[in-house]
């Protein structure tokens, strides 16, 4: 029997909407401006951890069919129109993962994206925080905003240093905490690893987390820490041990970006998978000029899955079936 119904109720369609129409009073009152871009480009991003969706394009000027990537992040064309000197920005839109799906993730969901000139990621970790704060009043409570590094985070949680501790240390960590996990051949894995495993569960309980200083090796579009060049400027929040954006003060040297995408392509090779276009149009924005600004990606239905239990006085998150009117498994 075809399950034609919707996942979620409509009360929860309802907060869904309630929560858009509140994020665009937010950044109304502060200026910030709406835009739209496209959803399909003939380039695609390089990062190893991201699959896109593809399609393929056969008309006019493509007789023989032009393949085209699913955006998973707005990102490039807003910078493309920061570089043409839009001013600060705001997308909400749907994006898309393949291979992304289950009780927090499905292969199309709603991102909201937004970059503000001018500002460092300490601005814009308390932007982030003041609106989290609105959307979530009425439903969820919480507490005092923590900022807390990513060194500070493994030597709370695991008494380990990231930016010192070998590969051989690390796995022996990851066995001690119980994890098991097939060998894992760099440090950024290993790390990855002990992060999902045993550090976000405990990040944002009571209130939200900022989590910052990354590795270098895992932030390819934002800036090197001028003061530890082995961490970048990028910035996760989590709330209730959910990861709910990722944000940047962001990169805009050209060569230095072109670099690291195709060093991305080249891990990407090195895994048997395929390397992907590089999107000559952001690029050649970079080059002309991107004006100093940082910019944050903020998961609107991962938003709504911690809203949504605080609605029905459960334990948050909810999953994300519960939040989505037709998820993937209905689509």
């Amino acid at each position: 029997m075809s399950s034609w119904r919707p996942a979620a109720s409509l009360e929860a369609v309802r907060l869904r909407a309630e929560l858009n129409r509140r994020l665009r009073a937010f950044f109304d009152a502060r200026g910030v401006l709406e835009v739209e871009t496209p959803i399909l480009s003939a380039a695609a991003i390089p990062d190893p951890a991201l699959q896109s969706l593809t399609s393929r394009y056969t008309g006019p000027g493509h007789a023989d069919g032009l393949d085209l990537y699913l955006h998973t992040s707005p990102e490039f064309p807003m910078k493309r129109l920061l570089a043409a000197g839009s001013g600060p920005i705001y997308q909400l839109c749907k994006v898309f993962r393949q291979g992304e799906a289950g009780s927090r993730h499905n292969p199309e969901f709603t991102m909201l994206e937004w970059y503000r000139p001018g500002f460092g990621i300490e601005a814009l970790m308390a932007e982030v925080d003041a609106l989290v704060r609105d959307l979530l009043r009425g439903a969820w409570e919480v507490g005092e905003m923590e900022v807390l590094s990513y060194a500070g985070a493994f030597q709370r949680y695991l008494g380990l240093d990231p930016f010192e501790a070998t590969i051989d240390e690390l796995a022996a960590r990851a066995a001690e905490q119980g994890i098991n996990a097939p060998p894992l051949e760099s440090r950024d894995e290993w790390l990855d690893l002990l992060l999902v495993e045993r550090i976000e569960p405990r990040l944002g309980r009571g209130r939200l987390t900022f989590l910052h200083g990354y590795p270098a090796s895992q932030a390819a579009l934002a800036r090197l820490n001028p003061d530890d060049p082995r961490s970048a400027e990028r910035f996760e929040l989590y709330c209730e041990g959910l990861e709910l954006a990722n944000g940047f003060h962001e990169l805009s040297d050209s060569a230095e970006q072109r670099r690291r995408f195709e060093a991305e392509n080249r891990e990407r090779e090195s895994r048997g998978m395929r390397p992907v276009p590089l999107d000559e149009h952001f690029l050649a924005a970079l080059e002309a000029g991107l004006p100093d600004c940082s910019g944050v990606a903020l998961g609107m239905d991962r938003l709504l899955m911690l809203a949504w239990a605080g609605v029905q006085g459960e334990q948050p998150p909810v999953a994300i079936d519960r939040v989505l009117s037709f998820p993937f498994e209905r689509a």
